[in-house]
């Protein structure tokens, strides 16, 4: 019997990616880990066996991976301070004697590509890699969810101030991207690389235009510079400078190209085409 393990499974994405892989395999075939198992109680109930695993701690690691045959490492939140925590569960993997290892990555990880995860990414895709063990690259798109907020607050003002210029972003939902990694983790073979996106490339007018519907009347585009963009989100939203930074550089990402990328590997991995993020608007 084929064991496959999920980390970060009491986080958002864990959650939906450990409710979806029940259409490809049994929950006993399933090892769910966490640096917090009691709060995944309800799917240790149902037949997953729930382990304790934190990335800050290798011998945990090697317990929580230990009979696991396939390993879905999801990427933890800590950017800019994650690669090591990547790399000893990648480790870990090979001393636990995983054959396959499956990473939630971005779309296009070059050094070009100047979205702030991509170092994390890259260098944590090169790891795998450099392990031996076969591997499988789940690069997901900007989440839709995460462009909520962007759009109602235009809604309410009339204006969406963007530094994306032109660009356009393959926005995919969460649970697209778990139901993407649930098939993958059961079904995928060989070394792949996957770019998990929506179904369109949305352009910051196409967002103005959703903003619209709710609001009843038209949304303004606004465009500014990256400078200008990250200064307004510190002062006026109140972010921190490296994390107003961090989305500046996403826009700044969409506004090369390197998050425009359409693929078909949703429907091609679960049999299911993605959600439009209009779907997400009610």
């Amino acid at each position: 019997m084929t064991v496959y393990g999920i980390t970060g499974a009491s986080g958002q994405l864990g959650r939906l990616t450990a409710q979806a892989v029940g259409q490809w395999a049994d929950p006993a075939q399933v090892v769910l880990i966490s640096r917090s198992p009691g709060e995944l109680a309800e799917y240790a109930a149902r037949g997953f066996d729930v382990r304790a695993g934190d990335f800050d701690d290798p011998a945990s690691l090697r317990t929580a991976f230990a009979g696991v045959d396939r390993l879905l490492i999801i990427s933890t939140e800590r950017v800019g301070a994650r690669l090591d925590g990547h790399r000893r569960a990648v480790a870990a993997a090979e001393d636990a004697g995983v054959s396959h290892l499956l990473y939630t990555s971005i779309t296009d990880p070059r050094p070009e590509n100047p979205a702030g995860v991509v170092p994390d990414h890259a260098a944590t895709e090169a790891a795998i890699r450099e392990s031996g063990l076969g591997w499988t690259f789940l690069r997901n798109g900007l989440y839709a969810e995460f462009q909520l907020g962007t759009i109602e607050q235009a809604a309410a003002s009339g204006q969406l101030v963007t530094n994306a210029g032109d660009g356009r972003a393959a926005y995919v939902t969460r649970g697209d991207c778990a139901r993407a990694a649930a098939a993958a983790l059961v079904q995928a073979s060989g070394n792949a690389a996957y770019d998990i996106t929506g179904p369109d490339a949305l352009s910051t007018a196409d967002l103005a235009a959703l903003a619209a519907g709710l609001r009843g009347g038209p949304v303004e585009v606004v465009d500014v510079g990256d400078e200008a963009f990250t200064r307004g989100l510190v002062e006026q939203a109140g972010l921190p400078e490296p994390v107003a930074a961090l989305l500046a550089s996403f826009g700044t990402a969409i506004r090369l190209g390197f998050l425009s990328e359409v693929s078909t590997a949703v429907a091609d991995l679960t049999g299911t085409a993605p959600a439009p993020l209009s779907s997400l608007l009610g």
